[in-house]
Parts: C-alpha cells; structure tokens; sequence
C-alpha cells in the first residue's frame, strides 16, 4: 500500500514514516524539503499518484490568527484537490482534541476550518483529534512565564507522548475510514501546574509555577473540560512522568 504522510518530516510524521515503512509499506514522506508543497502544489500530484492513503500532519509555520488560517484553508484546498485527482481511498488528519472548545484562538480556528473542509471534500476520512504532546510542555510553561514565575491555570490535562501519537495514526491510516473523529489522549489526567511543576523540577528549572485560575492558556480561558477527551478516547500506554525520566535531559 503506497501512503503518503504530509508533513513527513516533523515531530509526528517523521515517526509515523518509521513505523509504517516497518510494516512493509511504501510512504513518501512528503514536505518542501523532499519538493512536495501543499501552498503552492510543488510537486504534489506526483506524490500522490498510486496512493490509497493521505496523512496530513503538517502544521503551520506562523500561528498568528490570519496566517494559520490562510495555511490550512489553502493547504487543505490544495491537498483535498489533488487526492481526489488521485482517487485516494483514505484522508487521515492530525487535529487537536477540542477544538470546538477553544475557538476564541486564532490556532484552533483554523484548525476547525481544516476540519470542515476534509467533511466537506467527499473524500473517506478520518480525523484524529490528540491532546497535547508532552514534548511541549516546555514550551507551555515559557508561555507563562514572568521573571521567574509561571502563571497557569489549574485546569485539567491529559497530554500523550508523540510516539503515542504516530502509533495512533498508523493504526487509523490501515484501517477503514471512520468518516468522523477518533480522540487520542495519555492515560492520565493532571492539572496543567502540576505537569509544569514536574517538567521544572526535574529539568532543574528554578521557577516557581503558580496556579491562576484567570491565567490563560496561549490567550484561551480554559476549564477542566477544555483540553480533556471524550470517555471513548483512545489512550496512549505511556506516562508522563516514565515519558519525563527518559527524556529530562532533551526535553529541557
């Protein structure tokens, strides 16, 4: 089976390709740096020729509100086109669980708009909706960050490791397409201080997190509800403190 993994070269997609490429499959891991650019449709038609199965994991470069947008409303466009030229079986994308939610953000806007795009395509898909990686979780807490303070709200999450993720993805891009929402999510639910506490401490990171619940996350109030999945959630195996004591030293 030919699968073509857009956005192949990143955190996920670089993952996905490995573990697809071990099941005996031939992927194209496909981004402008093999040639393949969903904006200006470099190379795309090529790389889809013969495919039955398209994973989107790309992501946008700027996240500021109308330039996400305009990258996955003219990526999706451009891609959706071009697999239907192809005659794709299958289109798997990466989203983000509640989107729905959070659309006070820019980000999760246009993610919605990606969304509703694929539904609208005609195209079998699946949509795979993760939490958030716990590989980000540095970059959360810098988000917060004041002097050496950080301020977050106390809300509910439940991250996933992104190996986790690509697992995830790979079963889905096999299977038969849901024409709807799959949800992945880690095994546990923590507060978001908590997780940011324990990144800190064992990075040895001296600042001091402070639970605030008028705080914002990337500019979104949240609750326990907002970043949390559905009871029917796929869950990733790996916890997030084993995933921390394995990963101190790169994650910091």
């Amino acid at each position: 089976m030919k699968i073509v993994v857009i956005g192949g070269s990143g955190l996920i997609g670089s993952k996905l390709v490995g573990r697809l490429r071990q099941g005996g499959h031939e992927v194209v891991a496909a981004s402008p740096k093999s040639g393949v650019n969903t904006l200006t449709r470099e190379g795309l038609a090529e790389a889809l020729a013969d495919a039955e199965v398209v994973v989107d994991v790309a992501n946008s470069p700027s996240f500021e509100d109308k330039a996400v947008l305009a990258f996955f409303e003219t990526s999706g466009r451009n891609l959706l086109a071009a697999e239907a030229a192809a005659d794709v079986r299958h289109h798997v994308a990466l989203s983000v669980v509640g989107t729905e939610r959070l659309l006070e953000s820019g980000y999760f806007r246009a993610k919605m708009a990606q969304e509703n795009l694929i539904k609208a395509s005609g195209i079998p898909y699946t949509i795979v909706r993760a939490t958030q990686f716990f590989e980000f979780v540095g970059w959360i807490a810098q988000s917060g960050t004041a002097g050496q303070t950080v301020r977050l709200p106390p809300a509910l999450f439940q991250p996933i490791a992104s190996d986790d993720v690509a697992a995830a993805l790979a079963d889905v891009a096999l299977a038969k397409p849901a024409n709807g929402m799959v949800e992945v999510a880690g095994p546990e639910a923590v507060r978001l201080t908590d997780l940011v506490a324990d990144f800190l401490k064992i990075t040895g990171d001296t600042r001091q997190v402070i639970p605030d619940v008028v705080a914002r996350y990337y500019g979104v109030e949240i609750n326990d509800r907002s970043l949390t999945p559905d009871a029917n959630a796929r869950l990733g195996p790996t916890r997030y403190k084993d995933w921390l004591s394995r990963n101190a030293a790169r994650a910091a």
